[in-house]
């Protein structure tokens, strides 16, 4: 077991006994906060405030912004958490990632980890929130995903900034020998009301910083604020824009290696027989090295350059074991045929009894249809990288990732080492989508630097490996049923969703020995979750074990169970004879699901839902909360020249509080593009057990030229903050899909819908 899984196991078992027993020392140790990393490697005179906020010595104010930039905006929105509370604007400021520590863990993404919908206000749903919470801190996950990082930071930065501030004041107070009210903050610069004179805030930071920190943190309101709420320009564009190397794969050190992987093409077994001669042979090749992880098995080759390295992996001759699952698609269709047709694996958010509403309902007043979605990859620009240099005791690893303490405990459990000797640089990365949550590039590039003789050592895969060595979203089946009334309302919803099991997955790589329990609610959220007045309805999820491996892909089951979920709706709707939109609300009739009714109603005006189409032209209707934002899209389509082309994109969406639009809008496209990708064309199929796609020519992204235009509104009456990266994707697929049907008359159940229909 890892030294994280240690952790996170007994951490379980103490919450369980603390919830028997009610340990004081558990509170304790709840109570007092994680130590400040910053501490570790401050500088002579630096002003260490808390781990969100420093100034050097030259009066150089930094930001830690403790959640991976994978071009989502993420740092900018952040620094103008603390900034906005520190009363200064970003362009006085440096912004850093931070170190690697439990400091920085993730409440959010661990409190909704229940399985409960976001608008679940019961007693049950918010106790589990609270022992999530409690969790958390004990666990310490520094993790960005879950759409979760604004939420989670949204007190605790703007917090560290009023904090910083208020001890500023104070400071200066002293120098001037004044009352702290006599003195006020602005633009980096405390100000005497008296007499007008000015402070920098490095003149008093190294005094301010020995102070103790306030115990009552005031907070702007909202209608005082200058930056939130308000487009800010990206924090990291200068060195975009500019080629600064920021990402992991441009890391340079001092007599660096360079090396590359080459790694079972069947999941779970490893090579029968390899011959490294012609591999050595290749210019510039030193090395090659077995790898054996929880992660697979294959090999490393370690050259000079990468190209070296490359051509080295290519020239090596193995003979690889057979694989031990079915070996190509139609061979494992079966298996989710028959999970549908067996007892299911767990059931969340059932009542009643949709099975006598079947019986007791006509035929012609019943709707039974089956979905279909591949497995998908990431496909992230950037391919998979790490950078790792052995110093003595320490291990350093630079590694765009998404979750540094997870490649600690990973490390630390393979090297029989503690987490505090393992020191990871998280860089910029080219897109993460979930991916670069995983620790295998990490990890891999450790185990290479063994070889290095102390040389740091670059480990760049191919686009090939990359591709054919995801932690992909999973395959997935679901057989729908419904039941309608004689007046066209939907009585009755049975839902079956047949698919592999994500966390259980996901833990045996990561936290290998830790007991897997409760139902994982990622298999049915987006269908189990959304905002339904049906009285009898059931969702239940029939798990197939496949020993291909699966992983976090952007917004995760809601990515599958949103096209399923929102394309019933749209054929029950149409066989009730009612129009999408009212057929849906009709649907929402709780007083919690406000909020979805309104970003329908808002999408619809946007749109001009329901006014006449040309012929060939249609319009699809989807909406999804997840990540607690409730978005809805309305997709137009041209069919007209016999191909479709995706025309233009309704989307609105209420998170209950914007703290960037320009951000939050450019991050709600990026999601739809990314969901309507898939259903231009990306699959993931298996040929002999191995993985037949390779590269952008077989496994591809919407391009520019088929892009559609979008018009984005945001809305805020949402009671709960929701997120942004993620909750954008949902909705997409199934409104297109909605829109073909439109247009042409056409149902597509089957994903890719290229499959079916040609695109422009």
């Amino acid at each position: 077991m890892s030294t994280l899984g240690k952790i996170t196991r007994r951490t379980f078992l103490g919450l369980g006994a603390a919830a028997a027993g009610g340990l004081a020392v558990g509170y304790y140790f709840y109570q007092t906060p994680h130590a400040n990393p910053l501490e570790d490697n401050a500088s002579a005179g630096d002003a260490i405030f808390n781990p969100y906020v420093f100034v050097s010595a030259a009066g150089a104010i930094t930001i830690i912004t403790p959640r991976a930039e994978m071009g989502q905006g993420v740092q900018t929105t952040l620094a103008a958490l603390v900034a906005e509370e520190l009363e200064v604007t970003l362009d006085q400021i440096a912004v850093d990632h931070g170190p690697a520590s439990s400091a920085y863990y993730n409440e959010a993404v661990m409190v909704d980890g229940g399985p409960f919908a976001s608008f679940d206000q019961s007693l049950l749903a918010n106790t589990a929130r609270e022992t999530m919470a409690v969790a958390s801190k004990f666990i310490g996950i520094q993790v960005t995903g879950g759409s979760s990082a604004t939420i989670d930071a949204f007190d605790k930065m703007r917090r560290a900034g009023a904090a910083a501030r208020m001890v500023l004041i104070q400071a200066a107070a002293q120098t001037w020998n004044i009352p702290a009210e006599n003195v006020s903050a602005q633009h980096g610069h405390l100000i005497n009301k008296t007499t007008g004179e000015r402070l920098p805030y490095g003149d008093v930071a190294e005094l301010a910083a020995k102070l103790p920190p306030p115990e009552d943190v005031i907070l702007k309101k909202p209608e005082d604020w200058k930056l939130l709420g308000k487009p800010q320009k990206r924090v990291e564009i200068v060195e975009k824009v500019t080629g600064a190397p920021i990402f992991g794969i441009d890391v340079e050190l001092p007599e660096m290696r360079h090396a590359t992987v080459r790694m079972s093409p069947h999941f779970g077994v490893g090579a029968r027989t390899h011959d490294a001669t012609a591999a050595l042979e290749v210019p510039g090749v030193e090395k090659v090295i077995p790898l054996q992880t929880q992660y697979g098995s294959g090999f490393a080759v370690i050259a000079t350059n990468t190209w070296a390295a490359f051509q080295g992996a290519e020239a090596l001759d193995v003979v690889w074991q057979d694989a031990t699952y079915p070996t190509n698609n139609d061979a494992m269709t079966p298996l989710f045929d028959r999970a549908l047709e067996e007892d299911a694996s767990f059931t969340l958010g059932s009542t009643g009894e949709p099975d006598e509403v079947w019986r007791n309902t006509p035929p012609n007043r019943q709707l039974e249809v089956t979905y279909e979605v591949p497995y998908v990859a990431h496909a992230t620009m950037e391919p998979m990288n790490a950078t790792a240099q052995w110093r003595e005791n320490e291990l350093h690893i630079w590694s765009p990732n998404q979750a540094p303490t997870i490649i600690q405990g990973v490390c630390a459990g393979h090297f029989d080492m503690k987490t505090d000797q393992i020191k990871v640089h998280t860089t910029y990365m080219g897109g993460g989508f979930g991916r670069r949550m995983e620790a295998d590039f990490s990890l891999f590039a450790a185990i290479i630097g063994q070889h290095t003789n102390g040389r740091p050592v670059k480990v760049t895969w191919t686009r090939e490996e990359d591709t054919r060595h995801d932690m992909y979203r999973p395959r997935a089946k679901a057989r729908y049923r419904g039941t309608l009334s004689d007046d066209g309302h939907l009585t009755a919803l049975d839902v079956a969703v047949a698919v592999p099991p994500l966390i259980k997955n996901t833990l045996a790589r990561t936290f290998p020995g830790l007991p897997v329990a409760g139902p994982d609610k990622l298999l049915l959220e987006g269908a189990y979750d959304q905002p339904l007045t049906v009285p009898d309805r059931r969702y239940a999820a029939h798990v197939v074990d496949l020993p291909i491996p699966i992983g976090f892909w952007r917004s995760v089951g809601n990515s599958y169970n949103g096209f399923f979920h929102e394309s019933f709706l749209d054929e029950a709707a149409h066989k009730a004879g009612k129009d999408p939109l009212h057929f849906r609300l009709d649907l929402m009739n709780d007083n919690e699901h406000a909020p979805a009714k309104r970003v329908l109603l808002k999408v619809a005006e946007m749109a001009d839902w329901g006014a006449p189409m040309p012929e060939g032209k249609g319009k699809g209707l989807a909406h999804t909360l997840s990540f607690g934002t409730w978005v809805a899209q309305v997709v137009q389509v041209d069919t007209s020249q016999q191909q479709v082309r995706i025309e233009k994109v309704w989307c609105a969406a209420d998170p209950g509080l914007v703290l960037d639009p320009a951000n939050f809008k450019a991050q709600l496209i990026s999601g739809a593009i990314f969901g309507l990708s898939q259903a231009l064309g990306q699959e993931i199929t298996f040929t002999d057990g191995a993985v037949d796609q390779g590269n952008l020519y077989d496994f591809d992204a919407m391009r520019m030229h088929q892009s559609p235009t979008f018009e984005v509104a945001l809305l805020e009456t949402s009671p709960r903050m929701g997120g942004a990266g993620e909750p954008g994707t949902p909705p997409a697929p199934a409104a297109l899909a909605n829109a073909i049907f439109a247009a042409t008359g056409k149902r597509l159940r089957t994903m890719p819908l290229s499959k079916h229909i040609d695109f422009t």
